[in-house]
């Protein structure tokens, strides 16, 4: 399946990143919730444990889930849960992850894209569900980069994320309770290499236009649309972008104009 041999280059390209920092830095904290990169990586390692879980041995998964479940209705957040889970920080941290992103890459480079896998919420595809993984380990990457001062080099493989963005309007809209608007807007986007990705209704006078790394952090909320070249024409294109959430969960408030921005080194 290519979407698991793109999350696998994604986290190669994070290894690389993180690659060269001592195990003191890995308590930085980042633009994102002021989680530090160790509890990053912590949630990026726990959710590629539970992604592989649900693919390889369904059961392990639930009995997994129904406990983090509990303890998220109880008011424990995210990170507590993880914690408890992995309580390892640093390098050793570090190295879980690394054997448990290649771990999952492979699990998913040999199942059928169409294969239902539990989640959260609704089951899902194999395709999606790594996916969402790549989604999230690009994401939350960006929020590592930008306070080494990084500006990372992009990949077409972030057509992934393009294409769950895509496939999400209607939910930005209906987690906050919105109506959904009738006409999608078109995308016109430039890739990486510098191919053009077109999405939607050519004809429609709703459109969106610019980089395809750029759609991709506003549809993350990596960064706010105020702080990219993206270039919308109508309302509603407007709306989508001040408004973009591709991933699941309670509906989540897009930084703030400037708040999210690569840092200059130190």
């Amino acid at each position: 399946m290519q979407q698991a041999s793109d999350f696998l280059a994604e986290s190669e390209a994070m290894e690389q990143l993180i690659a060269p920092l001592q195990a003191s830095e890995f308590e930085y904290p980042t633009g994102f919730k002021s989680w530090t990169f160790e509890t990053i990586m912590r949630h990026l390692h726990f959710w590629n444990h539970m992604a592989n879980l649900a693919l390889t041995a369904p059961d392990d998964f639930q009995a997994e889930l129904k406990p983090a479940v509990e303890a998220m209705m109880a008011g424990k957040t995210l990170p507590d849960i993880e914690l408890v889970k992995f309580p390892e920080g640093g390098l050793e941290l570090v190295a879980l992850w690394q054997a448990g992103f290649r771990e999952v890459a492979t699990a998913y480079q040999q199942a059928d894209p169409s294969d239902r896998v539990s989640w959260v919420g609704p089951s899902m595809s194999a395709r999606s569900s790594i996916t969402a993984r790549q989604m999230e380990t690009w994401a939350h990457g960006q929020a590592i980069a930008d306070e080494l001062g990084i500006e990372r080099s992009e990949d077409d493989r972030i057509r992934n994320i393009v294409v769950l963005g895509v496939n999400t309007f209607g939910w930005s809209f209906m987690v906050r309770g919105m109506e959904v608007p009738e006409d999608q807007p078109a995308l016109r986007l430039t890739s990486p290499s510098g191919e053009s990705w077109e999405y939607g209704n050519p004809d429609s006078d709703q459109v969106i236009s610019g980089m395809a790394h750029e759609f991709a952090q506003v549809v993350t909320q990596t960064r706010n649309i105020a702080d990219t070249q993206l270039v919308c024409e109508g309302d509603t294109a407007e709306l989508w972008m001040r408004n973009a959430q591709c991933f699941a969960g309670a509906a989540a408030t897009p930084p703030a104009p400037g708040v999210r921005r690569t840092k200059s080194p130190a």
